[in-house]
């Protein structure tokens, strides 16, 4: 995908976030309405299944968690380093730290309540939207996806796709099974990762050699006239 359509779909998502985030503050009653009904529906489910609720516990505190995913992102940053891919690994790095940022900045700015429930099946700390689960699995996904060689086999790229998706899909769905977020805390979370993807990957390398119109790139040799 070119640069250009990447930047135009990061700033789509970007926009359909802030009009997301706009109808959370505004308390808009058919997102609130919805949003009720799904986490009553889900609770109820996972009440009455423990063995599914544990399952899904595991998936989404140790699998999927922030920081596991923070993780396989630090972990990438050292290899490219290393490889002396560095500003790749700056470019991980930086995306992984703005991710975290703005979601702890837009939880204390919105301040939403969380489901409160008389049973709850699990617990989480701090405001609720954006989903800090749902934005971390897809910023670092994202990017993961990215790094992929351009020789990877055919049937890698798949996996590593099918990979994750599963795990952007599975850790939103997790995180409203579990009665922790309402299902627009987790579209926000998507749709701010994938506009910070997509920017981060927009954004131009360096350019190497001479970028001068109509001249090469290769230095003239020393004591010869440059012709």
């Amino acid at each position: 995908m070119r640069s250009d359509h990447l930047r135009q779909a990061g700033i789509g998502c970007a926009l359909l976030a802030a009009v997301l985030t706009a109808l959370v503050v505004a308390r808009w009653r058919p997102l609130l309405a919805y949003d009720d009904q799904v986490v009553r529906d889900l609770h109820s489910h996972a009440v009455a299944h423990p063995g599914v609720t544990h399952t899904m516990r595991i998936l989404s505190d140790w699998v999927w968690d922030p920081w596991t995913m923070r993780a396989l992102a630090a972990v990438a940053c050292v290899l490219l380093w290393r490889r002396g891919r560095r500003e790749r690994a700056l470019r991980v790095a930086v995306a992984t730290l703005v991710a975290a940022a703005v979601q702890q900045g837009l939880k204390a700015l919105v301040g939403r309540e969380r489901p409160v429930w008389p049973d709850p099946v699990d617990s989480a700390h701090f405001a609720a939207y954006p989903s800090g689960h749902a934005m971390t699995a897809t910023v670092v996904c994202g990017l993961l996806l990215w790094l992929l060689p351009r020789r990877t086999p055919r049937w890698a790229v798949r996996a590593a796709w099918a990979a994750a998706v599963v795990s952007v899909l599975g850790v939103g769905f997790t995180r409203v099974y579990l009665g922790v977020h309402w299902p627009s805390d987790v579209l926000g979370g998507w749709l701010l990762g994938v506009a910070l993807v997509a920017l981060v990957i927009a954004v131009p390398g360096p350019r190497r050699g001479c970028a001068c119109p109509g001249r090469s790139p290769v230095s003239p040799r020393a004591g010869g006239p440059a012709r």
